[in-house]
This record gives C-alpha cells, sequence and structure tokens, in this order.
C-alpha cells in the first residue's frame, strides 16, 4: 500500500450561524489543504498516481471555494462552512474524480491556522 499526499491552500470568508463566539462574525482564512490518497499499486514505471494529476483535481475543487464567502456557494447550503465540513466535501470531490484509479481518498486535512487542523476519514 502507498500513501500519497499533496497540499494546496486557498483563502476564504465564512461565518458560523449558531455559534457563541467571534466565529459568528464575518472572518477569513488563509486555509491549508492536504490530501491524503492510498493506492493499492504501481503502474509500469513505479508510480502509484502522477502528483501533478492530483494536483490539478484539488486544484478544481478549490478555485470555487478560493476567495469566496463559502455561506453562500450552493455546497454549503444549510450547514455551516466549518473546518470540518471544509474537509468531507474536499474528500467527498476528490474521491469522485479518483473512481477510475487504483488510489482512494485516506483522509483530507484542513488548517485553518498555524497551530488548528481537523482530519476528515471516511
Amino acid at each position: 500500500m502507498y500513501k500519497l499526499n499533496v497540499t494546496e491552500t486557498f483563502s476564504a470568508a465564512h461565518r458560523l450561524d449558531g455559534y457563541q463566539g467571534l466565529c459568528c462574525n464575518l472572518h477569513g482564512h488563509n486555509w491549508k489543504v492536504r490530501v491524503g490518497l492510498v493506492c493499492s499499486e504501481l503502474d509500469g514505471i513505479g508510480m502509484a498516481l502522477d502528483f501533478g494529476i492530483i494536483k490539478q483535481h484539488l486544484r478544481r475543487i478549490l478555485t470555487p471555494l478560493d476567495h469566496a464567502y463559502l455561506n453562500d456557494l450552493p455546497e454549503f447550503k444549510g450547514i455551516n462552512p466549518t473546518s470540518e465540513h471544509l474537509a468531507q466535501y474536499i474528500h467527498d470531490e476528490m474521491q469522485l474524480r479518483l473512481a477510475d484509479t487504483v488510489c482512494s481518498v485516506f483522509e483530507v486535512e484542513i488548517s485553518e491556522s498555524e497551530k488548528t487542523s481537523v482530519v476528515y476519514q471516511k
């Protein structure tokens, strides 16, 4: 089994409805996203999956989130765009894009600061 990791960043604003604290106000983060894949086999040249392909998929997932007000996006309609929900959303979107490969998403880690992160595993 091989585990591959790719990291990317995006910036966005959100607010947390129902939260009793400062995060109920509009604020932003520079999120760091790490996607961890597990792959069961290698191809003929010894690669599980080209990092360039993984990066391309991750950028396509993050582009609509970048510099957006996350609360207004249809992906988060009816739910707070917390780091937890972001991690799950990115996990599920990446898994869809990997359906025809020998790899699957093991985990997604979202950091909204240097000191905090959430890891989502399905």
